[in-house]
């Protein structure tokens, strides 16, 4: 590895809305690693999150509600030469730096994610696990509660997330892929397991099955994204999951 690749500068983005519950356990994991910048890229909380950020000390700016926009914003104002787009409800493991800059050295890697483990006890669980890394491993398809990472230069080259309300992460890695290998790390990111314990794992499994495969068959996503939300919980407004 070079010298270069060893000390890039690492800019971990956090889009969040109302998530002054979580934020805080993932900025701690992100900022343990070296020569790192942290930036939360708000929706538009009501919570306290950004003063939240901000005691935490760092960067908090505001952007127009939607993940894909709020990470576009974020990343856009990154100083560094390397991306992590980091949800407010998932840690990072230890030393995720030295791994990620390692995985980015390696010839014909152009991006990559971590391996999924969610911060819930059960069978069912573990199967889920055990299904998201064998796709992400096999096919290079990786989604973003995973902790999607890759240099800044290639995010620009695909033309960052693209502008949509549902699955912006699955297109972007989609487009990653034509640039090179997208890696799948050892180390584990620690998601919270809380959409599933709130509306049941074979439900959300099944509802987010559905709007892959609705993607898939070209159902608009603006539609996709009304339905999964009317299914998620008929009564919540748009969050940061």
């Amino acid at each position: 590895m070079t010298e270069v690749a060893r000390q890039a500068p690492i800019s971990v983005i956090i889009p969040t809305l109302n998530e002054a519950r979580q934020l805080a356990a993932a900025v701690q994991t992100a900022v343990a690693g070296e020569n790192i910048e942290v930036i939360v890229a708000d929706g538009g909380s009501t919570d306290g999150t950004v003063d939240l950020a901000r005691r935490l000390g760092v960067q908090a700016i505001a952007a127009p509600p939607g993940r894909a926009g709020q990470m576009n914003a974020g990343a856009g104002i990154a100083s560094g030469e390397i991306l992590i787009f980091l949800h407010a409800d998932t840690r990072l493991p230890p030393r995720f730096d030295a791994a990620v800059r390692q995985a980015l050295a390696q010839p014909g890697v152009t991006a990559g994610a971590f391996r999924l483990a969610i911060d819930a006890p059960g069978r069912l669980l573990r199967w889920i696990e055990a299904g998201a890394n064998r796709r992400s491993r096999r096919l290079g398809l990786a989604y973003g509660d995973q902790a999607l990472f890759m240099t800044k230069a290639a995010f620009q080259s695909v033309g960052g997330y693209p502008d949509l309300p549902i699955m912006e992460d699955f297109v972007l890695v989609r487009r990653l892929r034509r640039l090179g290998k997208v890696a799948t790390l050892d180390a584990a990111v620690l998601t919270s397991g809380r959409r599933w314990e709130k509306r049941g794992i074979l439900r959300t499994t099944m509802i987010n099955q559905l709007v892959v495969a609705g993607f898939h068959l070209g159902i608009p996503p603006g539609r996709l994204a009304r339905w999964y939300r009317g299914a998620r919980d008929p009564s919540s407004r748009h969050s940061s999951e």
